[in-house]
């Protein structure tokens, strides 16, 4: 497996009860560009995702998955 940093945009969204939608509305982006990075096709800028960690109310680095645990978890499977 690639192990690209992901972000955890969608689990985020799932944890405060919010939607793509929402999302896109708070920062004027797509709805199409929201789901391409909760599905981790595309990644948003850090200043994108620090735009969206302010809007959720949550540390940017909570938005972002490490490698190590990403590799752990495949590990895991």
């Amino acid at each position: 497996m690639n192990l690209k940093t992901k972000n955890r945009i969608k689990v985020i969204l799932a944890e405060k009860e919010k939607t793509n939608k929402w999302l896109a509305e708070k920062i004027g982006r797509d709805q199409t560009t929201i789901s391409r990075w909760c599905t981790n096709k595309v990644q948003p800028t850090l200043d994108t995702l620090g735009e969206i960690a302010n809007i959720l109310n949550v540390d940017v680095r909570d938005l972002i998955a490490p490698k190590n645990i990403l590799h752990e978890f495949q590990e895991a499977k």
